[in-house]
C-alpha cells in the first residue's frame, strides 16, 4: 500500500508536514478513523469471525516484507538501517498478535504501540518530505500498527493482563540492551540511545544525554500505567459485581 501511495505521490508537490499542521493532523485522524471502523465492523458485522483480524495481519505482513525486500534490492539494508528500533519490535509483535491472539504478546505490544509507536506518529523523525516513498511507508506502517492495537482492544479480542506493565517494561529494556549493543559496536543510534533525533521530539523536554534516557524510562512507566488503568478499573468493577 505504501508503494502504491508513493507511485502516485511523486507527481505532487511536497507537502509541509509541520508538527500538528493540517496534513499531519489529517494523517493522525485517519489512524483513529481506521481503528474505529475496524472495531465497529468486528463488533457488528463480523462478530466472532477471525477474517478481519487475519486480513489486517496479512496486509501488515505483506507491506513489511515488501518494504524490506525493496530496501534490500536497493542495497539500503546497511548497519544503520536494520530493524532494531523499538517500533520495529512493536511491528513484529503486532503482526504475530494479529495471527495468533497471544495473551503474552499483547501484554507487550499493547503498551509499545500506544505509548511508543504513537509518539513516533506525533513527532515523526523524517528524512524526506511527504509524500515520498519512505514517508508514505512510515505513516502507513506506524499508523496501521496503532490502529490494529486499538482495534484488538476495542473489539474485545485482546486485553492486557495483570502484571503486563512490568512485562512490557522488561521487554522494552531488554530490546534496548540489544539495540544499545549494536550502537556501541557499530556506532549507530538505534532507539536514540547515543543522541536525540535531529527533528524536534518529546525527548527535548527530558534534558541532555544521558538524562533523557532515564527520563524516558519514567515517562514510559507513567504512560504504561495510564494505558492499563481502564482495564484495571474494569476488572475491579467486574469483581465487585460478582460478589
Amino acid at each position: 500500500m505504501a508503494l502504491l501511495l508513493a507511485t502516485i505521490a511523486p507527481s505532487s508537490a511536497p507537502v509541509d508536514l509541520s508538527p500538528l499542521g493540517l496534513a499531519h493532523l489529517g494523517l493522525l485522524s485517519a489512524v483513529i478513523v481506521l481503528a474505529a471502523a475496524l472495531t465497529v465492523l468486528q463488533r457488528t458485522v463480523l462478530r466472532g469471525s477471525p477474517w478481519l483480524r487475519l486480513g489486517v495481519g496479512a496486509v501488515l505482513l505483506a507491506e513489511t516484507l515488501g518494504w524490506y525486500a525493496f530496501q534490500a534490492r536497493l542495497g539500503q539494508l546497511t548497519t544503520a538501517h536494520l530493524p532494531l528500533e523499538l517500533c520495529d519490535l512493536t511491528l513484529f509483535l503486532v503482526i504475530v498478535e494479529l495471527f495468533t491472539l497471544s495473551a503474552a504478546v499483547f501484554d507487550v505490544c499493547y503498551y509499545l504501540a500506544l505509548a511508543g509507536t504513537s509518539m513516533a506518529l506525533l513527532t515523526p523523525d523524517l528524512w524526506e518530505r511527504f509524500p515520498s516513498l519512505s514517508t508514505c511507508q512510515f505513516f502507513f506502517a506506524h499508523g496501521l500498527v496503532v490502529a490494529a492495537v486499538l482495534y484488538l482492544a476495542g473489539s474485545g479480542l485482546a486485553r492486557p493482563r495483570p502484571g503486563s506493565v512490568v512485562r512490557a517494561m522488561l521487554a522494552a529494556n531488554l530490546w534496548a540492551v540489544v539495540a544499545g549493543s549494536f550502537d556501541w559496536i557499530l556506532h549507530t543510534n538505534y532507539m536514540y540511545l547515543r543522541h536525540k533525533p535531529q527533528q524536534n521530539s518529546l525527548l527535548d523536554l527530558l534534558g541532555p544525554w544521558p538524562w533523557y534516557i532515564a527520563g524516558g524510562e519514567a515517562v514510559a512507566l507513567v504512560l504504561f500505567l495510564l494505558l492499563y488503568l481502564p482495564f484495571w478499573r474494569a476488572s475491579r468493577r467486574s469483581a465487585a459485581d460478582s460478589r
